[in-house]
Order: C-alpha cells, then structure tokens, then sequence
C-alpha cells in the first residue's frame, strides 16, 4: 500500500527564509502520497521531462486506473495523477515499474532533472545521452537515495531556459565542454562534456555532506558560508572559475513548430510574442475571444477552456517538432492520447517541459505539422502565442485543496485577456504551491481579496491588493503583466 503523506512544507518563497529539514521530506512520489481534498495525489517523475510513446500510454492507463483519469503537469516537467483511491498502491507501482518509470524505489524522488526541451531539435546540443547517464549515476548512488524531492538538477543545451530555474547543480553545453554552476551563484566551472554527470552527482554528494548540519534541503538553504565552501570545494576538483551570470527570466519553447534556425510559427498569423500587442482584442476577463461552446462552464471546469488559437494556413517546409502548451497545466484523457498517438507517428517520444507544456519531436513535412497542429488546437491545447492562456498558470485551488481560499483556476480563466510580456500565477494561498521560477506576477487568494507582485528570483517589489472585485482584478493583473522591463 502506498503510504499516505502529511500535508507539504510551506515554500520557501512565502516563508521568507531557508527551508530546514525540521520535518521529513513531505514531497510527493509514487510510493508515498499526499493527501488532498479531491482524493490521494502522486507525483511521477519524468528525467528531462522526456517520455517514449509507450510510457506516456502507461501513464493514461494509470490515471485512469487508480485516479480521476486526467494527468496534470508540473513546473519541473513530471506528472501528477489526482484523485487516487487509498488502495491503489500495489498496482500502481507495479504499472509503473513495468514501463520503466520506477526505475529506483530508493530513488524515486530524488530524480528531480530538468532539461532544455527543444535540445537537439532547432540546431542546439542534443543532451539525450547525457540525461540518462545522469538519471542512471542518481540511480546507482546510495547517498544520492538522501536528496530531498525539492532538490533540482538541470541541463541545459546552452540557450539559458532551464538554467534560469534555480537548479542546485546546473550543466550548461558550452561547445566540447559542461559549465558546471552549483546552487544560485554566478560563477560556473569549464569541465569536459565526458566528465559533466559524474561531476553533477559528485556536486549533489558533496551537498549532502556540507547539509548534514544545518539541515538545509537545497543548496541555497545553506548557511553562506557553508554554500561557499562548497562551491569552492566543488570548484577545486572541476579547474577555474569563470563569471556567468544566471539568466533571469526563463523562456519556455513558444507555441508553434520549431526547426534549425529556431521557432517557424504557426503559418496563419504575424510571427508574435506575448506582450507585442498583437493578441486578440478582448476585455481583461472577458470571453468574447472563446468559442462560443466554451464561453460557460463545461464538466471539465475552467482548465478546458479552448484557447483561440489561429489554425495553419501557410505551413513552414518542414519542422523538426511542435510545441504546445497546456492551459493551466491539466490535459484530459483525450488530449493526452491525442499527443501520444502523434508521438507515436512521427518521433516516437513527447517531452514534457517545466513551464507546463509539451514539445512532440518529428521530423514533419509541412502539411503533416500543420494537420497536427490543427488537431491539437480543436483539442484546446495552446498552438499559437498569442493565446491568452500563454504564460497563466495556478495551483489546483478549491476544491481540491483544502488549503486554499478561493478557486484560482476559476478566478484565472475569468481574467483572462491579452498575453502579457510576464508570466502570472495564481495562487490559493501563501504556499505558492508549484510556483515558476525567474521573472513572473504573484497572485495570491487572501481573506482579503488577492495579493499581486511583481517576482524577480528572490526579490518581489511591493504588492497591491485588489479587494472582491472580479474586473479590477482582472484589470491589474493584465497590467502587472503588461510590465515594461
């Protein structure tokens, strides 16, 4: 039987402080559960966010088995299957372990990677062997088994997506070579491609013995100089430090197709980006932009609102993938076979990505990515940037959390409205759970009303609040998002 969990820890961003090992590690996994309102929660991580065809088929079959059939993504590119009956434990780690995403029960939440999802398909590094050497060293290593399910690492093709994250052990390709970053720091140490694994998992070990005393989860708990020990002990082994600062806002692959060169678009509509003005004409909150079979809640709720995307008109030659994104993160069975059956067709994987969306690698001719496109939008996954669902995202709020103080989903498909240059999160309460990392808007439920400000890494400037007024909420978070750098 999969144990039940205590409820998570606070975030450490609402906390104001270092998180501290006071308590056990209450991140989810598949072994263990955390207890929620709409039933038992697991969370199955996904190295890399890279899946076959056949294990994103095996990870339907669970959710639908043991859950409420719908597979919700996460900020570090794994899945979380909801609704789970106390007694599902056996049979679904045995479903998981048959298709290869139970590799280490000792490990299973320790295998916390993120990787740059468009890696090796637009002309950047491929990064495929390296991830799984490091998902297999992870494995192998019985310190590793101690890493905490909050600790994060991160490969990155040399663009500086997922170097933005905040990973504690980050490997950047930089030509023949890894730059190897530890923690929140800018200094990054040149080491052979060869050697960057090894020496990521030997960064983590070396972690866990520098927290063994102040009990810090992750490299940027520790003491400062602690942390600086560590980095120079790491740095010691690895050969000079060079300066390289961490990017500060990560990019996630725009909606479209994508090839050498970079994103083609979608062929119907001006190449855009959130935030140049472009989007739709609509009213913060309203729905005139939606099909009219979406205007109005639907037995999904909110999440499957279909966004107003433009089909292919003019498709590009050829495309090497597509890239999707998820509104608010949550796919239904439907959607969630569609992207399987595509992988299945063309490169035989999905690559799930940490800002909640899905990069399916081809080849594609052109008319093939404009037919697949065309039937993931009628699907209501976001194909074009000028979506207004592009860069919302929100915790699961009511009612499936008994936590939260409001219905965020709900509250953020109603203000919905122009894709705005920064990301916003809706938030039921202070815990910020599944938060995004880098520069974005803050929008936490209060007995109040909401809580709005602006994030950038560690710092946050003043909040407003907008009391229990649907429109003036809308209204400022259009605008905190519309912020000019």
């Amino acid at each position: 039987m999969l144990a039940a969990m205590p409820d998570s820890a606070p975030s450490p961003l609402s906390a104001g402080g270092p998180a501290l090992r006071d308590g056990g590690d209450a991140c989810p996994g598949t072994l263990r559960l955390h207890r929620a309102d709409d039933g038992a929660l697991a969370r199955v991580r996904v190295p890399g966010g890279v899946l076959s065809a056949d294990r994103a088929a095996a990870l339907l079959a669970a959710a639908g088995r043991f859950g409420d059939g719908e597979l919700h993504l996460t900020s570090r590119g794994n899945v979380q299957l909801r609704g789970l009956g106390a007694e599902c434990g056996g049979g679904l780690a045995e479903l998981l372990t048959g298709a290869g995403l139970l590799p280490s029960a000792a490990h299973e939440r320790a295998r916390n990677i993120v990787a740059s999802p468009l890696a090796g398909l637009d002309g950047s590094p491929a990064l495929g062997e390296r991830l799984a050497e490091l998902d297999a060293l992870v494995c192998a290593s019985a310190a590793a088994a101690s890493l905490s399910g909050r600790f994060l690492f991160a490969l990155d093709d040399g663009r500086g997506d997922v170097d933005a994250l905040g990973a504690d052990v980050t490997l950047i390709a930089d030509g023949d070579a890894f730059l190897l970053r530890i923690g929140p720091g800018d200094e990054v140490f040149r080491i052979p491609a060869a050697e960057g694994p090894r020496a990521a998992l030997r960064a983590a070990e070396a972690f866990l013995r520098a927290a063994r005393d102040s009990g810090a989860w992750r490299v940027k708990d520790l003491p400062d100089p602690v942390r600086s020990e560590l980095v120079r002990a790491v740095g010691a082994a690895a050969g000079p430090a060079e300066h390289r600062p961490r990017p500060r806002t990560a990019k996630a692959p725009e909606p479209g197709t994508h090839g050498p060169g970079g994103r083609h678009g979608t062929g119907g509509t001006p190449e855009t980006t959130p935030g140049s003005g472009a989007a739709p004409e609509t009213t913060p909150g309203s729905t005139d932009a939606l099909p009219d079979a979406h205007r109005h809640a639907n037995p999904h709720g909110p999440a499957h609102t279909a966004a107003p995307d433009h089909p292919p008109q003019a498709p590009p030659a050829s495309a090497a993938a597509l890239a999707v994104d998820v509104p608010l993160g949550r796919l239904t069975p439907g959607q969630w076979r569609l992207l399987t059956a595509t992988a299945r067709r063309y490169g035989g994987e999905l690559r799930l990505t940490p800002w909640r969306g899905i990069v399916v690698p081809g080849p594609f001719t052109g008319a093939e990515a404009a037919d697949a496109l065309g039937a993931l939008a009628a699907a209501g996954l976001i194909t074009s940037p000028d979506s207004p669902w592009t860069g919302v995202g929100a915790c699961i709020g009511r009612p499936g959390c008994a936590k939260s103080l409001a219905d965020v989903r709900a509250e953020a498909g109603a203000a919905l409205g122009p894709a705005g240059r920064l990301p916003v999160y809706w938030s039921g309460c202070e815990r910020r759970c599944g938060h995004p990392h880098g520069e974005w808007i803050d929008v936490v439920a209060t007995p109040d009303g909401h809580r709005i400000s602006y994030v950038r890494g560690e710092r946050r400037d003043p909040p407003a609040t907008v009391r229990d007024d649907p429109a003036a909420l809308a209204a400022a978070v259009a605008a905190a998002r519309a912020r000019a750098l």
